[in-house]
């Protein structure tokens, strides 16, 4: 896949390579999360040099006292997302794989690792998607209620078995707007 021609009109969209089916576990809290999360800006900082205007921890592992999967969810903000030429060859030539494209979606991307446990959302300077994953990632540090409502619902939802991990996140749809239109006050 990767050695189509950026120009080509021909380039996947959606979801590349199709449906996984993967078991969801959620495990307790774990305090080197942060620092997996600070190799991992290292690594895409280094790989994409120029092309990096942003990179948070972000999902339940930036959240401390959150159960949650064992991914280390990255927001990485460029310039244009939709320019795939200012870093999709330095971040696969670093390691990641290109999993989602969805042009129609703020022009998203997502890289994971091959091991799975990280995930990198690009988006472009102005999305609104960056300031909601960033408002609902501080509702969650500083309001424990949510964060332990949250965390049950997690738990609840990796009890049941699912499609794909796609069909799970949307799941949790409903409790994220929520909290969402919580942090915007």
């Amino acid at each position: 896949m990767f050695g189509r021609s950026m120009e080509n009109p021909a380039l996947e969209t959606g979801l590349i390579g199709g449906i996984e089916q993967r078991t969801i576990q959620i495990v307790a809290s774990d305090p080197n999360w942060p620092a997996r999360f600070d190799a991992q800006k290292r690594t895409i900082r280094t790989a994409s040099g120029n092309a990096a205007l942003e990179v948070e921890h972000i999902g339940s592992t930036a959240v401390p006292q959150l159960a949650a999967k064992d991914i280390i969810d990255v927001l990485l903000v460029v310039a244009d997302s939709g320019d795939e030429s200012a870093y999709l060859n330095p971040l696969v030539e670093a390691g990641y794989q290109l999993r989602v494209r969805e042009p129609e979606f703020d022009e998203h991307r997502m890289f994971r690792t091959p091991d799975r446990d990280v995930h990198i959302h690009v988006y472009s300077r102005g999305s609104v998607e960056i300031e909601r994953y960033l408002n609902f990632r501080n509702w969650l540090r500083q309001h424990p209620d949510d964060r332990q409502a949250y965390e049950r619902l997690k738990i609840q939802l990796a009890s049941r078995d699912w499609k794909d991990m796609n069909a799970y996140a949307a799941t949790k749809g409903t409790f994220i707007e929520e909290v969402i239109v919580k942090a915007r006050g």
